[in-house]
């Protein structure tokens, strides 16, 4: 079966820190890129950060500049999301997602091959 898990929300303060985990299973994690998503209550899904298959490329949406972060280890088959600086507008369900087509970044989830399970994100005091 082919599965991405993710996990890593909870409640945090304003201008907290958050890990996002994304472990993947049943298919070759290195051929993949892996990007995350989030949607919050009543509005789209709209991407955050993407990660090449080798790790050297990465695009940020611009709202998450310098406050996130997004890496991988291709021995763990693990994406993570380090978020840093958080603020109440980043409060959403995170979803990781993979896709192993040509191109980078994907921008929008139809590209998408594999969705995990999110992880729901609350950024209040």
């Amino acid at each position: 079966d082919v599965q991405l898990q993710a996990s890593g929300g909870g409640l945090v303060q304003p201008g907290g820190s958050l890990r996002l985990s994304c472990a993947t299973s049943g298919f070759i994690f290195d051929d993949y890129a892996i990007a995350w998503f989030r949607q919050a209550p009543g509005k789209e899904r709209e991407g955050v950060a993407c990660v090449g298959s080798s790790g050297e490329r990465t695009y940020y949406a611009d709202d998450v500049k310098g406050r996130f972060t997004i890496s991988r280890d291709n021995a763990k088959n693990t994406v993570y999301l380090q978020m840093i600086n958080l603020k109440p507008e980043d409060s959403a369900v995170y979803y990781c997602a993979a896709y192993s087509s040509s191109g980078f970044p994907h921008r929008y989830p139809s590209e998408y091959d594999v969705w995990g399970q999110g992880t729901l994100v609350t950024v209040s005091s």
